[in-house]
């Protein structure tokens, strides 16, 4: 009998990391789902439900106790979601500094701090997949806005490109996901998709690219992103 394949989602109670554990259990995948508190959404899936664990990504001790605590626990895919998006909307020379950085802390920090402390419970073969964005996408920006936003998730890019030269004699390879404009909290009521076809072509594409190395920066179709 084919081993079942495992996933960590990171940051999963509400929307894309929501949809992304109810696309991998439908899957037919064992899903861990983190949060950073209670996530009733989370406990009320059903018929499958995947277990749970309490961390918040830009808390170091934290993760090392989640580290800790899935000793023994090798995942075929790591997939941190978490990130935030305070103050996208404010220029960044008018915005808040304390803001700016702590989105960078979350979206671009915190994802990589977190993906190290993983690298050594990814099977061989595996993924450590981050959620980028296409705004995150330097040859791209064409049209300014969520300058703070763009900037942090630019940042994950270059910095994941780092860990995955850092890893590159690891047996696993590394992922940068763009979800498409979806309509979530944080993307609209106007957004192109739902969380669901996002979501599940995220896994697919995730699915696809099991047992291949390196690092790409793809979209939840699998095509790719320029950087």
């Amino acid at each position: 009998m084919a081993k079942e394949r495992s996933a960590l989602i990171v940051g999963a109670s509400r929307g894309l990391g929501l949809g992304l554990v109810r696309a991998f259990l439908a899957r037919g995948w064992d899903v861990t789902a983190t949060a950073r508190g209670e996530a009733p959404a989370l406990a009320s899936l059903s018929p499958a439900a995947p277990a749970l664990a309490q961390v918040d990504i830009d808390d170091d001790a934290a993760v090392a106790r989640l580290h800790d605590d899935l000793a023994g626990t090798s995942f075929d895919v790591v997939f941190v979601v978490a990130g935030i998006a305070d103050g996208a909307h404010v220029p960044l020379p008018q915005g808040d500094r304390a803001t700016a950085l702590k989105v960078y802390e979350t979206n671009a920090v915190s994802p990589i701090r977190f993906a190290e402390t993983f690298a050594d419970r990814i099977a061989p073969g595996g993924l450590m997949v981050l959620m980028s964005s296409v705004l995150g996408s330097v040859a791209l920006n064409e049209s300014g806005g969520w300058e703070s936003y763009r900037a942090s998730k630019a940042a994950l890019n270059t910095l994941a490109r780092s860990f995955a030269t850092r890893h590159r004699d690891a047996p696993f390879g590394t992922v940068l996901m763009h979800p498409g404009w979806v309509r979530t909290d944080m993307g609209g009521p106007d957004a192109d998709i739902d969380v669901a076809t996002s979501a599940g072509g995220m896994a697919e594409v995730v699915e696809g690219r099991l047992g291949q190395r390196g690092c790409v920066y793809l979209d939840y179709r699998g095509e790719t992103v320029a950087w």
